[in-house]
């Protein structure tokens, strides 16, 4: 029996030599085929790009990883204990590979006949998820055994933990604890309940059939063994166990926790990445800052929604989205709320369904189950829709408007908390503001609703700008001899323009005052006189002016109805050109990427735009290289330009005169403050809302309404920001018609939206003077012929010329004051001599 059994001995010992020669031998074999393991001490995680407004906000996140990557300490003690309970108990006490777990698990599997219990440690699921991939082969595994033996010797059991923590699959395209805590509870880890840690932890065998959104039931069973195993191994108490698993399965799906709502400008954003640096982009972790603020690009967000919701109001209801039962059928609250489940929401407005009318409100059921009250200021506004020209008679009562089984849209009011009928307006906006002294983008608006249309009417929407382009051709007369003094017949125009067909353009309203300054005709939009100073100067001048603002040659058509803006124009193109004239005269380009950061924060790229400034030639004629330098010899250099040659900063080209821009100013200044502003009479520019809902005096800008009203615009500025709204249908068909309230014109569409951006971009910054340039000096003029006037006499005004076009000529004329006060012409026994350019000298009398 002993000799059997030293024979049996001697077996067993050579049957383990020859097997640890064997794993050794099979090592040696695979060992040059092993990845390096000691580069998971440099790991890149996989992450989305992220794009934030130049405060910080998050705006938007692409890619099909969701990953929060985290340290270890960053992780709750909870969460650790978790995942080591239900995957890896003995992980602090194994080198990599659990042999008494593999015991247990083969033990399971002989007993029962079914591999119930893994045998992978989670330094082997490390292993894999880094380096392997999931086949079921021998030759895998044994891979797995020997990769996690190398990362065990390599790695502290902390790194391990961290990267399996970071990098584990865990349903919904998230990765890793932090991304899952947002998914599925919309919260950070630190922030999660022990019920919701164990939910987590129970995913890793199967995400897709464990997830509590999919499978609660499934969700609450594994999270329930999560917890079993936690307290068996005294990881939780008897107290923090019950408590737990009394807790709900309650979660939904969370998107990105997105801040600040600017999708369209995050689109702007992705196309740029996907173009500079291809599909990495959405995986290497960039984090892009634009040039948005947050509070201002709220504000522009929130003016676009007043300004299409008042329009629609004041346009009618066009009826309910669907009637869905009929009369004694009605539906129980299961079926509405099931229905209403599988319906979109577009911020702020969300469907409903109605469930009960009454006299003066209705009764309705939100998505999302909330049982609400629509009282009768929430629907009285609710004229029918007849037509883009016609609406219908004022209801009296709910069911003039509603009946039941209607299915709505419906929002809450922030400024009266009250709910609100509603309706996706069928108009478009779009809204953009820009720094005129760099071309930052510090709003964009694209449209009403991302998720409706995608398409962003700021930079692809061409549109005809209408009485928009009347700047710039005013801006071509003042470069061709013509002053803001220079007097030009407002009378009806019977020219033919050369062409086949009779052209007679008419002001709108269709009214006409005869002899009248620039400065007025452009304040008060005269489009006669558009057309008149178009043929004084030549339209071949006027549309080599136009280029000079860099608008797009397919649309300068040499046709003289360009002057009453038949041009069509993005509104990123159009509130470049107006920059011009907030900033003195120069080009710039508009941008909106501040700098790209790397996963690991460091700039990959920064933007360096070109500056607008009038005084920035000065540094390099002292000679001195740096702004200290300059501050210290000649005073603040800020003050004076914003260029810092330290950053490469250059100068943005100048396209018109200091003067130029200065004095097209004026006019628009007046197109917002009217006459009086000036000294010349009590009329009113076509932008005078803005000064009563602003209660500035810094402001300039244009309305602009197309033929037939089909667009509506207003573009203006302050010394520090330029901005243009636009409103019109996305059908080119269809005008903005007429309301309740009258016509739809840019006054009324548009330039409400720019008011309401323009409350909050001002905030807190003083009234600001544009600067006067040196070049340009004040003479008292007649306002009526716009000559010099000797000494101080009714109907005469200061005002600017660019040196050297000053009128020469005295005016020997009295003005007439009428009994308005408004001093509109000569005396009845004088002849006024005839309008030119210059205001007084010998010249052309094309213009009238």
């Amino acid at each position: 029996m002993l000799k059997w059994l030293k024979r049996l001995l001697w077996l067993v010992l050579l049957l383990s030599s020859i097997g640890i020669a064997a794993v050794a031998a099979f090592y040696f074999h695979l060992e040059k085929g092993l990845p390096d393991v000691s580069t998971l001490k440099d790991t890149t995680w996989e992450t989305p790009l992220r794009v934030y407004s130049a405060d910080g906000e998050l705006m938007s996140e692409f890619g099909n990883v969701k990953r929060i990557p985290l340290q270890l300490e960053q992780i709750p003690q909870q969460m650790q204990q978790a995942f080591l309970a239900i995957e890896d108990s003995r992980f602090y006490e194994h080198p990599g590979i659990d042999l008494i777990g593999i015991a247990r698990a083969g033990v399971v599997w002989a007993v029962s006949g079914q591999m119930r219990q893994g045998a992978s440690t989670i330094t082997q699921q490390v292993a894999r998820n880094f380096f392997l991939s999931r086949e079921k082969t021998l030759s895998r595994k044994v891979k797995e055994v020997f990769l996690a033996w190398r990362i065990e010797r390599e790695l502290t059991k902390g790194e391990i933990l961290a990267l399996y923590l970071n990098k584990i699959p865990l349903g919904y395209r998230s990765y890793g604890v932090g991304a899952a805590a947002q998914v599925y509870y919309g919260k950070t880890v630190d922030q999660l309940t022990l019920g919701e840690i164990a939910v987590i932890a129970g995913l890793p065998k199967a995400p897709s059939m464990l997830n509590p959104i999919r499978s609660p039931q499934r969700a609450l069973a594994r999270r329930n063994l999560v917890l079993s195993r936690m307290l068996q191994l005294g990881m939780i108490n008897q107290d923090e166990y019950q408590q737990a698993v009394k807790e709900p399965i309650v979660t939904r799906y969370h998107g990105t926790n997105v801040g600040l709502d600017a999708p369209y400008l995050a689109e702007m954003v992705r196309k740029f990445m996907l173009d500079t640096y291809g599909e990495e982009s959405y995986s290497k972790g960039y984090q892009v800052y634009t040039t948005i603020s947050s509070a201002q690009q709220q504000a522009a967000h929130s003016a676009v929604f007043k300004g299409l919701l008042d329009y629609d109001i004041r346009h009618g209801y066009r009826g309910a989205e669907k009637h869905l039962w009929t009369k004694g059928a009605a539906w129980n609250i299961e079926q509405i709320s099931n229905y209403l489940s599988d319906l979109p929401s577009y911020e702020p407005f969300e469907p409903a369904i109605v469930t009960a009318v009454n006299s003066k409100d209705v009764t309705v059921i939100i998505k999302g189950g909330l049982d609400a009250t629509i009282s009768w200021n929430g629907l009285k506004w609710a004229r029918p829709f007849i037509s883009d020209e016609r609406q219908g008679v004022t209801p009296r009562k709910a069911a003039d408007i509603l009946q039941t089984g209607d299915l709505i849209w419906v929002w809450q009011d922030e400024n009266s908390d009250q709910l609100r009928l509603a309706q996706i307006p069928d108009a478009n906006a779009a809204f953009v503001a820009l720094n005129p002294k760099n071309g930052a983008i510090q709003a964009l608006v694209g449209g009403f609703s991302f998720e409706i249309s995608k398409f962003n009417r700021v930079d692809q929407a061409r549109r005809q700008i209408g009485s928009n382009i009347k700047p710039f051709i005013y801006s071509s007369a003042l470069a061709n001899g013509f002053t803001l003094s220079s007097i030009i017949n407002d009378a009806p125009i019977t020219q033919w323009d050369g062409g086949t067909s009779g052209w007679s353009p008419k002001n709108s309203p269709p009214q006409y005052d005869g002899p009248i300054s620039l400065r007025e005709a452009l304040a008060r939009s005269k489009n006669v006189v558009t057309v008149r100073l178009l043929r004084s100067v030549g339209i071949d001048n006027v549309l080599n002016h136009l280029r000079l603002f860099g608008f797009p040659e397919s649309s300068l058509q040499r046709n003289e109805s360009i002057s009453l803006g038949t041009a069509e124009f993005t509104p990123l193109e159009l509130v470049t050109g107006y920059a011009a004239f907030a900033n003195g005269g120069f080009k710039v380009t508009p941008y909106f990427i501040d700098r790209i950061e790397d996963a690991s924060g460091r700039v990959v790229y920064e933007a360096l735009p070109q500056i607008a400034c009038a005084g920035c030639g000065k540094l390099a004629e002292t000679g001195l290289d740096s702004v200290n330098a300059y501050n210290d010899e000649l005073g603040d250099w800020h003050s004076q330009c914003p260029i810092d040659p330290v950053t490469s900063a250059k100068q943005a080209p100048r396209i018109i005169t200091g003067a130029n821009a200065f004095l097209i100013t004026e006019a628009l200044h007046s197109a917002i403050y009217g006459g009086a502003d000036r000294g010349l009479g009590g009329w009113t520019g076509t932008g005078w809302r803005a000064a009563k809902e602003l209660k500035r005096t810094d402001l300039a800008g244009k309305t602009g309404t197309t033929n037939e009203a089909k667009d509506a615009w207003f573009s203006g500025f302050t010394p520090n920001v330029v901005a243009t709204a636009w409103v019109g249908f996305d059908d080119h068909r269809r005008a903005l018609g007429r309301s309740i309230a009258g016509n739809e014109y840019g006054a009324s569409a548009a330039q409400p939206i720019w008011i309401d951006y323009m409350k909050v971009a001002l905030r807190g910054t003083p009234d600001r003077a544009f600067a006067q340039p040196d070049d340009v000096v004040t003479v008292k003029v007649n306002n009526y012929s716009g000559l010099a006037m000797s000494g101080s006499s009714p109907g005469s005004r200061e005002e600017f010329f660019e040196k050297g076009s000053e009128p020469t000529a005295v005016s020997q004329q009295e003005s007439v004051l009428f009994d308005d006060g408004d001093a509109r012409g000569p005396s009845q026994t004088q002849t006024p001599e005839s309008p030119t350019p210059a205001g007084g000298d010998t010249g052309t009398d094309d213009i009238f």
